[in-house]
């Protein structure tokens, strides 16, 4: 069973795609053969389904794995449309680009979309599982939630756990199984917050507090300081963090300072030209070169 999703001109899949690690970490898998992103999606009550999306003429085309009904169909499509950014409006990013001889190829290339999953809360576990560790831990952790608290599609994938799953899992789970470290209570708290309603996660996605004051809420769950709060922001839509990290710094200084290393400041001065979009300005700065020309050219 197929579903086409009709996308904007400027909509770039293979670089929505490869925007940042998500596609790495389950349930995404990215398959650079064919460019096709497959997800398991969480129909609730009904059995998961894994769709593979892939690129097409003006749309996206979604693949399932099975034949499902109308309701199913229509979550699948919000889904889709929700980790593509689809309904994000990018015009006045563009705009703030498109004159900028270093970041004109972002608005000719339909770069600037960053993938999400369906919902901000696996968004913000990902997050705290990328904080102070190597990439290699951030996948072990979240191959580990998903192995063991995921529910099954059709072809034994995995979804993401849900927040209920979460909660259930005693805390020697998240340190012993997961190895999360000093995130183990972290995660257990989180789920059981977000279950409670003490933490409205997903409502982040609408707020109308300014940024400033998401982020400070941001950083109210344990776990989140600053980078992991600005990099929430860019996912909920919000891209005046710049995110700061010591990959981002050796970036900079590699391909802005001739390598040599550089203070927080003079990066922010760097890219303060582009206002509210500074930090989407900055990671596709940093990301230029994860595709080429010719295929992918992953730096991550």
């Amino acid at each position: 069973m197929r579903i086409s999703i009709p996308t904007t001109p400027t909509f770039n899949f293979r670089r929505t795609a490869i925007s940042h690690g998500w596609y790495d970490l389950p349930p995404f898998e990215l398959n650079l053969d064919n460019w096709a992103l497959s997800r398991v999606i969480d129909l609730g009550k009904a059995r998961p389904l894994t769709v593979v999306i892939s690129e097409g003429r003006r749309a996206v085309k979604v693949e399932l794995a099975r034949d499902v009904g109308q309701r199913a169909i229509e979550k699948v499509t919000r889904d889709v449309r929700h980790m593509l950014r689809l309904d994000d409006d990018m015009s006045q990013f563009y705009d703030a680009v498109e004159h900028d001889p270093d970041f004109s190829w972002i608005a000719s290339s339909g770069a600037g979309r960053m993938l999400r999953a369906p919902t901000v809360f696996e968004d913000l576990v990902k997050m705290i599982c990328t904080t102070n560790c190597s990439w290699a831990l951030t996948d072990k952790m979240i191959n580990g939630l998903v192995a063991a608290l995921g529910r099954e599609s059709n072809d034994r994938r995995r979804t993401f756990p849900t927040p209920e799953a979460m909660a259930s899992a005693p805390e020697k789970f998240y340190r012993d199984e997961v190895r999360a470290g000093y995130r183990a209570p972290y995660l257990k708290e989180l789920a059981e917050r977000v279950i409670s309603g003490d933490v409205d996660v997903e409502g982040w996605l609408t707020s109308e507090l300014p940024s400033a004051e998401l982020k400070r809420e941001m950083k109210r769950v344990k776990g989140v300081g600053d980078y992991a709060a600005e990099n929430m922001l860019k996912l909920v839509g919000r891209y005046d963090g710049l995110a700061l990290d010591s990959w981002v710094r050796g970036k900079f200084a590699r391909i802005r300072n001739d390598a040599r290393k550089t203070s927080d400041k003079k990066i922010q001065r760097y890219y303060s030209r582009f206002g509210e979009w500074r930090g989407l300005a900055l990671w596709c700065d940093m990301t230029r070169d994860w595709l080429e020309d010719d295929g992918p050219a992953l730096k991550w």
